[in-house]
């Protein structure tokens, strides 16, 4: 299994398929690269499809960790595309993963070929929903995961009825209290780069949940406007579209890939 040691952090990644372009897919948080597996498997066969586990998270996740940002956790992403001889990539950024996307593209913006954002925003969290966030987070960390709270969370991340919550609540039990503070800290401490994202001048795809209780579809709208992205809705899905609606957000994903990667020379 393929590791990297940077910055004091052992990072897990996987790199399948093949093909000149390459796309790098990040996770949300309390994720993993797991959460991309029906991605990876749509688009091995004619990209090269790198995937990783984030500080404090799957098997990136070690018996301590130092408190880190998002720009920290960019670092991380070109440390495995330096590993890997990428110049270039297209980035995948679920929720969490999309904020690492975003601030890699403003700090590295000679090794972006495109966006896809999942379920993100560049806004701060909603104050009521993150006051509320912190509680539950109290709670797991100083008295272990309750059912109660781990039902809240597979709720708002992958909806009431989705099948997959049992074995990502399976995946939380494993948590380490240091993990979850780490990782938990990087959310509530970044700040609000809307303004920031203007700057950015690459190819970029929105794709949000129709039914996303974790972050409003207006947030998507406004980030969308402000990179001039397409904006894809993704009907009656939540928080992770592209675990629990993987074919049509594939689909709209392929369309906007396939469509860029003709004309990627002239972004490279």
């Amino acid at each position: 299994m393929p590791y990297l040691m940077h910055n004091g952090q052992s990072l897990y990644y996987t790199d399948a398929g093949h093909g000149s372009i390459a796309i790098v897919f990040s996770h949300g948080l309390l994720m993993d690269q797991d959460m991309f597996h029906s991605q990876i498997e749509f688009f091995k066969d004619k990209y090269r499809c790198i995937a990783w586990d984030e500080r404090g998270h799957g098997q990136t996740a070690s018996e301590s960790i130092e408190l880190f940002n998002y720009y920290d956790s960019a670092d991380d992403l070109v440390a495995i595309l330096d590993t890997l001889h990428i110049d270039k990539a297209i980035l995948v950024g679920m929720s969490q993963g999309g904020y690492l996307s975003l601030r890699c593209a403003l700090k590295y913006p000679d090794r972006v070929s495109a966006l896809v954002l999942i379920d993100t925003q560049a806004q701060l969290e909603d104050q009521e929903k993150l006051g509320h966030y912190q509680q539950l987070i109290d709670d797991w960390i100083n008295n272990g995961l309750t059912q109660e709270v781990s039902d809240f969370i597979a709720s708002v991340i992958l909806g009431d009825n989705a099948p997959e919550r049992f074995l990502w609540q399976e995946k939380w039990k494993g948590w380490k209290p240091h993990n979850l503070a780490a990782s938990f800290n990087a959310l509530i401490d970044r700040k609000d780069i809307s303004d920031d994202i203007e700057k950015l001048n690459l190819p970029a795809l929105v794709i949000h949940g129709e039914n996303d209780i974790a972050i409003s579809l207006d947030r998507a709208k406004d980030m969308a406007t402000r990179l001039n992205a397409e904006l894809a809705i993704i009907a009656e899905a939540g928080h992770a579209a592209n675990l629990t609606h993987a074919e049509p957000v594939n689909k709209i994903m392929a369309n906007f890939i396939d469509t860029i990667s003709n004309n990627l020379s002239s972004f490279t």
